[in-house]
Formats: C-alpha cells, sequence, structure tokens
C-alpha cells in the first residue's frame, strides 16, 4: 500500500469515527435539552446543530495548529455548501422539507448574513483576529436571541427525562473523545492525500474534508425527518451553518490568523449565491421539492469537478 492509498484509508477512517462520534454526541446532548423542555427546533438549532458541527470545529482547530489555514477554511465553506445543496437537498429527494415559520423570519436571515459576512471577511484573502472575535462575538449573540425566543416553538415538548442521566453523560464523554481523535486523523491523512496527488489543500479540505465532516449533519436531517422531526432536520441545518461561520472560524481566526486564496473566494462567492437562491425558494413557497433538491445536489457535484480538476 503506497502513500496515497494509505492516506485514503484513513481519510475514510476518520470519517466513521466522525460519524459515529457525532452520533453519541448528538443523541446525548439531545436528550438533556428535551429534559429542559426545549422544543425540536430550538434543538435543532442549538445543540444538535453544535454537536454536529462538532467534527468542523475539531478539524478546523486541528488544521491551524498544523499550519494548514487552508484545510481550516476550506472545511468551514465546503462544510456550509454541503449542508445547503447536499444535506438540504438529499433531505428534499426523500421527503419534501417544509420550513417552520420561525426559520423563516429569524434563523433564515442568520444563515443568509453568516454567507455573506463569511465572503466580507475573507474578501481580502485573509481572516484577522479582530475579524475572528466579531464573528465570535456575533455567534454569542445569536445563542442569546435563541435562548430569549418567545414563540410557541419553546413549549410544545413535553419533558420526557432522561432515563439514565450518568450514561448519557458517559455518552457524551466516549463521543467528544472519538471526534476529537478521528478528526486529528482526518487532517492529517487529508494533508498527506493532497500532497501526494498534486492537489491543493483547500480542494481536498472543501470537498473531501467538508463532506466528511458533514456526514453528522446528513445522518442526522435524513433520521429526524424519517421521524417527523422536520424541525430538527431543518434546523440542524441553519443551526450548524451559522456555527461553522461565527463559531468555527471565530475560534480558528483567534488561535492564528488566517491566509486563503483566489479559489477560496471563488467557493465563499459560490456559498452565498447558493444561501440566497436556497432561501429565496424556501421564503416563496416554505418547502423543497424533490426537484429542487436534485438540483441542489447536483451543483455540488459540479462544484466538486471543478474543486478537483480544475
Amino acid at each position: 500500500m503506497n502513500g496515497a492509498e494509505l492516506a485514503v484509508l484513513l481519510v475514510v477512517l476518520g470519517v466513521v469515527g466522525l460519524w459515529f462520534g457525532a452520533r453519541l454526541f448528538v443523541d446525548a446532548a439531545a436528550a438533556f435539552a428535551r429534559r429542559a423542555g426545549l422544543s425540536d427546533l430550538v434543538v435543532g438549532l442549538t445543540v444538535v446543530a453544535i454537536g454536529t458541527g462538532l467534527p468542523e470545529f475539531v478539524v478546523s482547530v486541528d488544521a491551524v495548529l498544523a499550519g494548514s489555514g487552508a484545510v481550516a477554511v476550506g472545511n468551514v465553506v465546503g462544510s456550509n455548501v454541503y449542508n445547503v445543496a447536499v444535506v438540504l437537498g438529499v433531505t428534499a429527494v426523500f421527503g419534501t422539507v417544509s420550513v417552520p415559520r420561525a426559520v423563516l423570519g429569524r434563523d433564515a436571515v442568520a444563515l443568509v448574513g453568516s454567507s455573506v459576512l463569511a465572503f466580507a471577511v475573507l474578501r481580502d484573502g485573509r481572516l484577522a483576529r479582530p475579524e475572528a472575535a466579531v464573528l465570535l462575538a456575533l455567534f454569542v449573540g445569536y445563542l442569546l436571541v435563541l435562548a430569549r425566543a418567545d414563540d410557541d416553538e419553546l413549549h410544545d415538548v413535553p419533558q420526557t427525562g432522561v432515563a439514565r442521566p450518568a450514561k448519557t453523560a458517559v455518552e457524551l464523554g466516549v463521543g467528544l473523545g472519538l471526534v476529537v481523535a478521528s478528526g486529528h486523523v482526518l487532517v492529517d491523512s487529508a494533508v498527506t492525500l493532497a500532497r501526494s496527488v498534486g492537489v491543493s489543500e483547500w480542494a481536498i479540505g472543501s470537498t473531501l474534508v467538508a463532506a466528511g465532516t458533514s456526514t453528522p449533519e446528513l445522518a442526522v436531517s435524513l433520521t429526524a425527518l424519517a421521524r417527523g422531526r422536520t424541525g430538527v432536520s431543518v434546523g440542524n441545518v441553519v443551526g450548524s451553518s451559522v456555527f461553522n461561520v461565527l463559531g468555527v472560524l471565530g475560534v480558528a481566526g483567534l488561535i492564528q490568523p488566517l491566509s486563503v486564496g483566489r479559489t477560496a473566494l471563488a467557493d465563499t462567492l459560490w456559498l452565498v449565491v447558493l444561501t440566497v437562491l436556497t432561501v429565496a425558494v424556501l421564503w416563496t413557497g416554505r418547502r423543497l421539492t424533490r426537484a429542487e433538491g436534485l438540483l441542489l445536489v447536483a451543483s455540488e457535484a459540479g462544484r466538486w469537478v471543478v474543486d478537483l480538476i480544475g
């Protein structure tokens, strides 16, 4: 087995580890949140979104510490494009995605705003520490807005409780540990793969790594849809995407100023366009159809071709 083949194997193992670790963490965290009486939408926007965004956080921070800023930023931008195009798209293919009114009135604005902000701070090819601090402060503000939200969604979920809190706490710890270890393996193997096949670290970070770290979002959204919990499915995508830009980029940029190339700007601009178009469709019909979902997935396939071959 040569270096490239070993790197591919490790990438796969890293993704599998992220998936299992994130699922453990998300299920346990959501159980605690529902005990507090939070609605499916709020759980999806906060606890589940941050839990499924944990792989992006771990991978991006690990990439920064390893001196691979392109992988760190590419992972965030690519993950958000993947969330909108593939996670929402595939979810729409298997079942029409209807959007709660609260998402359209508040959280869709946060999604579009964070995407535009990502392009704004990266337009000069650099994310400085003051800009990163602003992103992180905005994320804290967004969480405060959600915590103080006063709508019917906050009161319609019974407090089911956690039957075995000690077991749930152990699952939280095991899930987090597995995500951290798998994230480190994924970053190292992805950088090695990029160098061995002559592809830029940005291309690897915004495609393979981004898809890998977004696997939990896809799994959670499909599972929620199958259980009839559309609020969790949509809230997971929106909340995770906002967390990626404001929280993950914010922390990564505070650790170390980040630099990106021209391809980064093109992908970030595409993120803005894709997000605006998707939200516009949701505004007009408050749902995504199967045909619209297929178009979203096709757009991501095209982006991969451009990034990896172009």
